[in-house]
């Protein structure tokens, strides 16, 4: 009966037998040390130690990877308390009944001190203290300072493969159950080998207490031996030691299996094959070693006084297994070699002879080596692992995925997910924001800092690192922790590196919105106002509007900052003026007219007056008379667009001294050349036209560009 088809009471009984499993052992254990235990329950947790050392030493052999035994650790504790206590309820045994002769601590002592090292018990110390230097010098310290590393290199791999399951998370390449258990790993590979760093310590305890336990055995022996029981000391020195050098060999044999298990462990790399086939697969995988070994054992074989027979014999095997590996490499190339000629079309005898003579090529390539370009990317030094690693208290990845939020909500689409990477071609501390595999932004920014910026109203200076705010370029001071609050008394806005990191990467996506808007985003954009309004999206894309076309005028838009939430209106306003013209700049600009509300309350949140920049009528004569002229092909003369470049910056600064965002209104005939012409030199000066403006606004004019 298997435990799915036991019923349920019978399954609560098997779950609590496991549950009690580790307090019935440690209550034994403690029992052990305490309570007399007559000499056959001790031959028989004698046997129980060696069974369990053995089991331990062949699970090791076979485990794949670490983590395949993580409860390593907790065997070895157990099996070396285990020893202790068998060591103490012994060493009781030896010193109350040691006198009555060799078996009085049980047969598997007496065998080991009579059959292992013949009765003799000069030999016993010998081979007892070769073991023991065996055990804590070479083995025990050899893995623990395995696990040491290991430990360390796992603690500081932690963050770059969080960082990796994370970054294949946002690029949906895993799900969230496999990223969770991946993460699960990563931590407790780390857990594992810190803890097989303390868990070697109770080995290299457990041979020094080895050693005293024997000692104290054979002292204390030969003192009840010759006081209470008139033994002579010939006789005591026979009896006790040969006790005292049993019991420490069975207990230290097991001990050195389970150590030469943990070594085991810990030192080998992880692969998809047991520790056996991995040794065997390379350790004699090459015939030229096989036949140099060979020939130099074969000549050490010819040496007068040598062993001949043996050096022969052993050379001659040698030899052969490499002829045989030789000979299976062989086959196996000329069988690769004709089929790939029979893949390839030759089928004649001149192609399966070309085939068998051709070397072995690489793999051909296949379209899985073309990789796909990010379109939103951000790459950090080593230094700002943290921010992007949540164990380590990073909220980047919270606050890139709220900007994210905010965009699709103010702008009116979703943009690409952003794939994060470590570069260590980076400066520690910077970070880099691409577009499409291209750089449009990069930074510095420092773990542990505040960035200090000067919005223009702060006052005196701060001890740090003058610099300037990478997304807005203000000029700020990176300073410590502890002037936090003096800086923002001081009129400072202060931020941490997180935020200088996702305040740059918010602006740069807002910026460059018209080129994250791909086909994908405006079908699916299509597809969500399809749910509500499937009519009017039927009636325009494809019958009446390409898709192309339609991404065009929503890029025209986005590129201006104008957002494209109310799709209903954008659709309506093209699903009226396309039968007129298919042309996507006239059609942007029949949709800024039916936007003109929501533009000009994205500019004016506040207010009815609406403070702007004009052109001087003579400039607007000159440039109406240049675009009748010119026609498409119209643009302004360079000496007047340096003028106007220059006012218009001026016009702007005083502006912006104001407090009110820049805006010039110019007639809607002139709109998208000036628009155009300006938004290169002057990114924050936004330009509308006079039918733009809602009838229930009032126009103040601040300022006249062109004017002489």
């Amino acid at each position: 009966m298997n435990a799915l088809n036991m019923p349920p009471w019978m399954r609560g009984i098997v779950g609590n037998g496991q549950s009690l499993a580790a307090p019935i052992l440690i209550i034994m254990l403690l029992a052990m040390m305490i309570l007399p235990l007559p000499a056959f329950v001790l031959d028989l947790f004698f046997s129980f130690n060696i069974a369990l050392s053995i089991i331990v030493l062949l699970t090791s052999l076979y485990t794949v990877k670490p983590l395949d035994f993580m409860a390593f650790p907790t065997v070895l504790l157990v099996s070396t308390m285990l020893r202790l206590s068998l060591n103490v309820a012994s060493t009781r045994v030896v010193l109350t009944e040691g006198h009555t002769g060799p078996d009085a601590a049980g047969k598997v002592i007496e065998a080991f001190g009579h059959f292992l090292i013949g009765g003799n018990y000069t030999v016993g110390i010998v081979v007892f203290v070769i073991l023991t230097i065996i055990n804590f010098v070479v083995v025990t310290k050899g893995a623990g300072r395995i696990a040491e590393v290991g430990a360390r290199f796992a603690l500081d791999a932690m963050p770059g493969k969080q960082m990796a399951i994370d970054a294949d998370l946002n690029a949906g390449l895993i799900g969230e159950p496999e990223a969770k258990r991946r993460r699960n790993e990563v931590s407790q590979e780390a857990e594992f080998y810190g803890a097989m760093d303390g868990a070697s310590k109770y080995v290299r305890g457990d041979a020094v207490a080895g050693i005293l336990v024997t000692v104290i055995n054979v002292v204390g022996g030969l003192l009840v031996g010759m006081i209470q029981h008139d033994m002579g000391f010939a006789d005591a020195l026979k009896n006790y030691v040969l006790l005292a050098i049993g019991d420490g060999l069975v207990a230290q044999i097991p001990s050195l299996v389970i150590s030469i298990a943990a070594g085991i462990v810990v030192s080998r790399v992880a692969s998809e094959t047991d520790i056996g086939t991995q040794v065997i697969s390379q350790l004699f995988a090459k015939p030229q070693v096989l036949f140099i070994t060979g020939a130099i054992i074969g000549g050490m074989g010819l040496i007068p006084g040598m062993p001949n027979l043996v050096f022969i014999l052993l050379a001659s095997t040698l030899i052969g297994s490499g002829y045989m590996l030789q000979k299976k490499a062989k086959e196996k190339a000329e069988a690769d070699a004709t089929q790939e000629a029979g893949g390839a079309g030759g089928g004649g005898a001149a192609g399966a002879a070309a085939g068998a003579q051709a070397a072995p090529e690489q793999e051909e390539a296949t379209w899985q080596d073309v990789l796909a370009v990010d379109t939103l990317g951000l790459e950090v030094g080593y230094r700002l692992i943290p921010l992007v690693d949540k164990t380590q208290g990073g909220e980047l990845l919270k606050r890139i995925k709220g900007i994210r939020k905010k965009f699709a909500q103010e702008v009116g689409f979703l943009a690409p997910p952003v794939h994060i990477r470590d570069n260590l071609e980076l400066k520690p501390s910077a970070y880099r924001i691409t577009l499409k595999g291209v750089e449009v932004g990069t930074g510095e920014a420092f773990n542990g800092q505040y960035l200090a910026i000067n919005p223009g109203m702060a006052s005196g200076t701060l001890p740090g690192m003058v610099t300037t705010d990478p997304a807005f370029g203000l000029p700020a001071i990176w300073i410590d922790a502890s002037l936090r609050d003096q800086a923002t008394g001081m009129g400072y806005t202060v931020v941490d590196a997180g935020t200088v990191v996702a305040t740059h990467l918010n602006h740069l996506i807002t910026s460059h919105a018209s080129e994250l808007l791909g086909r994908a985003e405006v079908q699916s954009l299509l597809d969500h106002l399809g749910k509500d309004s499937p009519k009017l999206v039927e009636d325009l894309v494809p019958k009446m509007l390409s898709l192309s076309a339609l991404q065009k005028v929503l890029q025209n838009l986005l590129a201006e900052g104008v957002h494209i939430r109310d799709m209903r209106t954008i659709i309506e306003t093209l699903a009226e003026f396309t039968p007129h013209t298919q042309d996507p700049n006239d059609l942007t600009a029949q949709v800024r007219v039916a936007l003109g509300r929501a533009i000009v309350q994205q500019l004016f949140p506040a207010g009815g007056e609406l403070s702007v920049m004009t052109l001087d009528n003579r400039l607007e004569r000159l440039l109406m008379q240049a675009m009748t002229s010119g026609g498409d092909s119209a643009g302004i003369e360079p000496g007047l667009a340096d003028t106007i470049a220059q006012q218009a910056a001026t016009a702007t600064q005083q502006q912006e001294a104001l407090g009110v965002t820049p805006v010039l209104l110019v007639p809607g005939a002139l709109r998208p050349l000036l628009s155009k012409f300006l938004r290169r030199a002057l990114p924050q000066l936004k330009v509308l036209s006079h039918s733009e403006i809602p009838e229930t606004k009032t126009i103040r004019v601040t300022s006249l560009v062109g004017a002489q």
